[in-house]
């Protein structure tokens, strides 16, 4: 229900709006005065504002000056009986969405109200992303010690100012959405939304919804309209991450869309059309689903404009090092703590390891290790012990998927088989995890 707040010094004026609109179905407050609504505004969240601009105490202009500074400030409709052309010019100056004057038609300004709470909708997410935005400005790094992600760094650096769609794959946990973000930096949009939408988290049902939008009836709870995440993201970035996750029938859907930039919002007629740049991400190889008939191979084609494969840590392991001191500060940061380094034995135990969650696994890892450590090094008792173990007790000889299988027997082993808990120690998703227990056999295991 859309929540509406009548300010206006005209008594019989507040009852009879506040009868009809509630007849129409809104949701409604009155204030007699500027300092009354702005009290009202405080306590409750509302859509949308009729507001009058001659008043006493506090004239409508100095109502919205203040309205304005809150980054979910509803919108704003003036209603007014004495309207000049400056005042006019000095409410929409000020943000208002429209002006109207009294007297009006009841139809005409329920069908405003309704515009502008989708407007309002819209600009609130707007305002909230551009100070996301300010967030995300400060420095992050990219690390890159390796030849590897040192030619990956200077491919983002050359794609980042075009508007080529991008396909990023690798494992889970090599860090695909570091990469996204690291285009978005780079790019002409950066001071433009990035918004990241995983593929795998919704239902079927749900996830046209979640990136399209939907119109108000167009299914079950759809009590109002929605805007999609490619509305939010309009003349910015959006990363589709888990790509192959999304059904096969809305892919169809976002070939057009990526075609033509146009859309429809479920249950909806009208085409949008926005402006975005598309990032894809997926750890599954796209041509045995293509193979499989689980994903379209136009599809395919159109985003793999731009490939950019990440290695697992395994084969890069230049960068550990230099990852584990980043994640160190962050967490020592994080935790008040002050911790230094690492002793030198640790390190050698992280070089060695095969570090089948990848980056993911090693933060995890290294948040750990500064929750338990007391001094001002992470020494080896301070790493979890399946980690600390399943390196220590490998042989010299041992090769790489030795060790990863051990380690995930071992891991399962201590969490009697629970794969939840397995899969959050070793920085996997579930999927990622079982994959891994059927290429080394180990499912028997888990299913006793």
């Amino acid at each position: 229900m859309i929540k509406v707040l009548v300010v206006d010094d005209e008594e019989p004026f507040r009852r009879l709006l506040n009868k009809e609109l509630t007849r129409k179905g809104f949701s409604v407050d009155v204030a007699a005065d500027g300092k009354t609504a702005l009290g009202l505004a405080k306590q409750t969240a509302y859509d949308v504002v009729l507001l009058d601009i001659m008043m006493p105490v506090m004239d409508g202009i100095s109502v919205m000056k203040k309205l304005r500074t809150d980054p979910a400030a509803p919108a704003i409709i003036v209603l007014t009986g004495k309207a000049t052309v400056e005042t006019a010019v000095e409410a929409m100056k000020h943000g208002a969405y429209d002006y109207l004057t009294k007297p009006y038609k009841l139809d005409e300004l329920v069908i405003i109200i309704n515009r502008a709470y989708e407007y309002g909708r819209l600009s609130i997410k707007s305002r909230l992303l551009e100070q996301e935005l300010v967030r995300k400005e400060s420095p992050f790094r990219f690390i890159s010690s390796s030849r590897q992600m040192k030619d990956i760094h200077a491919l983002i650096r050359k794609i980042a100012p075009t508007d080529s769609s991008v396909f990023i794959q690798g494992e889970s946990g090599t860090g695909k959405e570091l990469v996204a973000n690291t285009i978005w930096h780079y790019s002409a949009r950066s001071t433009l939304p990035f918004i990241a939408l995983n593929c795998a988290t919704f239902s079927e049902n749900l996830i046209e919804s979640e990136a399209f939008g939907h119109e108000k009836g167009a299914f079950t709870n759809a009590y109002e309209s929605k805007h999609g995440i490619v509305e939010v993201a309009d003349r910015g970035t959006l990363f589709l991450d888990e790509i192959a996750e999304m059904p096969v029938g809305l892919q169809a859907t976002l070939l057009r869309f990526l075609d033509t930039g146009e859309f429809r919002r479920v249950g909806g007629n009208k085409i949008l059309k926005v402006d975005v740049r598309v990032i894809a991400a997926t750890n599954k190889d796209l041509r045995d689903l293509i193979r499989e008939g689980r994903f379209r191979e136009d599809l395919y084609y159109r985003l793999n404009v731009i490939n950019i494969t990440i290695p697992p840590l395994r084969e890069r392991t230049e960068d550990i090092t230099d990852l584990a001191g980043y994640f160190l500060d962050k967490y020592s940061r994080k935790l008040s703590k002050t911790i230094m380094g690492f002793a030198p034995q640790v390190l050698a135990t992280l070089s060695g390891y095969p570090w089948p969650g990848n980056v993911r696994e090693l933060e995890n890892v290294i948040e750990r290790a500064v929750i338990l450590c007391d001094s001002d090094r992470i020494e080896a008792d301070d790493l979890s012990m399946p980690v600390a173990k399943s390196v220590a007790d490998q042989g010299s000889g041992s090769s790489l998927e030795d060790m990863e299988r051990d380690h995930i027997l071992r891991v399962l082993r201590e969490f009697n088989g629970n794969q939840s808990k397995a899969s959050q120690v070793l920085g996997i998703d579930r999927k990622t995890l079982y994959l891994k227990l059927r290429k080394y056999g180990l499912s028997d295991y888990v299913k006793k």
